[in-house]
């Protein structure tokens, strides 16, 4: 394999990961940028991933639904793998909207598209249908001043960006070992963190709401006990040597 190639698996109730596999020709090592679809009566995409991504991203999408029957185009944060191909995903389906953190929306998002965003605040839900997800702002956590995240209470899946950013083209859609140990590995040798002094009271408002399923940007899925896996995030983070 020396091209990116994509997947797609419904990892929880109407949630799909699609996950693009970067092979270690393209990035050392290997690497993948995962979105994850919605199925609702007002369908939902978190993440985009890369512009240059978008036909393998369409591709997968369409396997489970019509890209134009999509309505919400929702991120953590501004950077190309989370919101690259916002532009050909709003043109591609007409009646979405992007929907992102109050921040975002005003500092960047009003600017780079022409739709204008939903700009969400923290707690502030959004209903899908049969799902209900609340934004989750969290500056900072890992990087940006406009992150957040979505928190969907109907599954109890958390669409958790870049927190367990693991190596590799993460074959497995959904795991249930313990990715810590890896996620922060790679952390150390190329450290994406801010490691603001909001962050361990962030990590523990996330471990709150106790996630069973954590929709991870790299890497694969996890399914268990998110509030225990957060809070050993935390303690690796307090840990770092000051």
């Amino acid at each position: 394999m020396n091209k990116p190639s994509a997947s797609i698996a419904e990892i929880a109730p109407d949630i799909h990961r699609i996950s693009v596999a970067m092979p270690p020709e393209l990035i050392p090592g290997g690497f993948s940028f995962n979105q994850y679809l919605l199925v609702d009566e007002q369908p939902l995409l978190f993440h985009t991933g890369p512009r240059k991504l978008f036909a393998l991203v369409r591709e997968q999408i369409e396997k489970v639904l019509p890209l134009e029957q999509l309505r919400f185009i929702a991120f953590s944060h501004i950077e190309a793998d989370e919101c690259g191909a916002l532009s050909e995903f709003l043109a591609a389906a007409p009646q979405a909207r992007p929907a992102c953190s109050d921040i975002a929306a005003m500092v960047s998002v009003s600017d780079m598209v022409d739709v204008e965003p939903i700009a969400l605040s923290d707690g502030q839900p959004l209903d899908t249908g049969r799902h209900k997800l609340v934004w989750q702002s969290v500056p900072h956590l890992p990087h940006g001043w406009e992150c957040g995240y979505l928190f969907d209470e109907s599954s109890r899946t958390l669409f958790c960006g870049d927190l367990f950013t693991q190596p590799g083209t993460g074959e497995q859609a959904l795991v249930q070992e313990d990715l810590v140990e890896s996620s922060e590995a790679f952390r150390r040798r190329l450290d994406y963190f801010s490691h603001s002094l909001n962050a361990p009271a962030q990590i523990e408002k996330l471990a709150r709401l106790k996630p069973v399923t954590l929709a991870c940007m790299h890497g694969s899925a996890w399914s268990g006990d998110g509030a225990a896996h957060l809070r050993k995030l935390g303690q690796s983070l307090a840990a770092m040597p000051t």
